[in-house]
């Protein structure tokens, strides 16, 4: 235990204490956790009612297991300088393989509708595959920036970048999270380019994934039948299509300025996961295009703010790690968004910082740390 504390005391003592983090990057993340939180508290309260007899309960235990845990995450990455992860890159790798490996501990496992990606702890719920966002992107930055220079060479650099990547997507495949699995493989792809990939490998990347796509689609129907929502939900409104139809109601509602806070209809139980995946309906119905627009740029805000950390990230290992965090928030807002107005197949994947779950926000607040204190040792 002594030899913890140690270890802890050292890297929080490691970092730069000279430098503020980038007021720019606080005010982004600020300005969408409390967005959040108006919007979740809005979009729970009838479920919330229902459920638990207290219109409240999502959003205090959201708070409670979701907000104040992510803080103190972002705290402790924010302080600790992010070049010792480098360090641990391989354990990394461990852990993201064993964390992947947990769901399937009888015992432990859990089960979410088709998915079985969810473990059980004194009680409380935790998704390992969004640590593995993390974990897996610290080993890549690491792995990157060590082959920067062998990348070209297919035993050095695309072979090994697909057997590791493949190891990750077969374990996700088997729970399945698709969902998880497209953003994790979507934000590898763009740090294998920015760490030094040849494109020519990555377009050999893409086409791979596509095919992958095809294959998973026809093992997987319910797959197959996001698709065909997507291309017409009207081809099974009230049973597969359901959830989509209900999301396009939700939008096309709001109008330019929405229904009024806290005036949703599709809350009442007529949208499923309201408070979950399906928040961005909600807050078009409540408060309109108009400020759903402006959600959007403040992704696309942090997105290009985590490109302007990264240029000036004093190694190559801050800057994949940079373009990597951002990359992954940015895609899987976009992806959620997308699937919540039809322009994608839905993956049920979280709003970033937004919808209710803990894990997911632990996560996120924890990569925004590393992001954070990157930005406190730009040139």
């Amino acid at each position: 235990m002594s030899s913890l504390f140690a270890w802890f005391h050292k890297i929080i003592s490691s970092s730069n204490k000279h430098d503020e983090a980038d007021k720019g990057l606080l005010i982004i993340v600020g300005a969408i956790l409390v967005f959040g939180l108006i919007m979740l508290a809005s979009a729970s309260s009838i479920i919330s009612y229902n459920t638990y007899h207290q219109d409240s309960y999502f959003i205090l235990k959201h708070q409670l297991f979701g907000l104040i845990l992510g803080l103190g995450f972002f705290w402790f990455f924010s302080k600790v300088d992010y070049q010792i992860w480098r360090k641990y890159a391989l354990w990394m790798l461990v852990a993201s393989i064993g964390l992947l490996l947990l769901v399937f501990i009888p015992g432990l496992a859990g089960t979410w509708g088709t998915s079985k990606s969810w473990i059980n702890v004194f009680g409380f719920s935790l998704q390992p595959s969004e640590f593995v966002k993390i974990t897996f992107l610290l080993y890549l930055a690491a792995w990157l920036e060590g082959r920067k220079k062998q990348l070209a060479e297919v035993s050095r650099g695309i072979g090994p970048f697909m057997v590791i990547l493949g190891a990750i997507a077969l374990l996700m495949i088997l729970q399945p999270d698709m969902g998880t699995l497209t953003i994790i493989a979507l934000a590898s792809f763009i740090v294998y380019f920015i760490g030094g990939g040849s494109v020519k490998h990555l377009v050999a990347l893409v086409l791979l994934g596509l095919t992958a796509l095809v294959i998973m689609v026809n093992i997987y129907p319910y797959q197959a039948n996001r698709f065909k929502c997507m291309m017409d939900p009207s081809f099974s409104k009230k049973e597969i299509c359901y959830q989509i139809n209900q999301s396009l109601i939700a939008v096309g509602s709001g109008g330019w300025f929405g229904r009024g806070l806290g005036a949703s209809r599709q809350k009442f139980s007529y949208l499923p996961q309201a408070q979950n995946d399906a928040i961005f309906p909600i807050i078009s119905e409540e408060i309109g295009f108009i400020f759903s627009v402006g959600l959007i740029l403040l992704y696309l805000a942090l997105f290009l703010k985590g490109v302007a950390i990264a240029k000036k990230a004093p190694d190559d290992f801050g800057k994949i790690l940079a373009v990597g965090i951002v990359s992954w928030i940015t895609l899987q807002a976009l992806i959620n968004i997308g699937g919540m107005v039809n322009i994608m197949p839905m993956t049920g994947v979280p709003l970033p910082m937004i919808s209710y779950g803990g894990s997911a926000m632990i996560a996120a607040l924890a990569s925004i740390g590393i992001l954070a204190n990157i930005s406190k040792q730009g040139k």
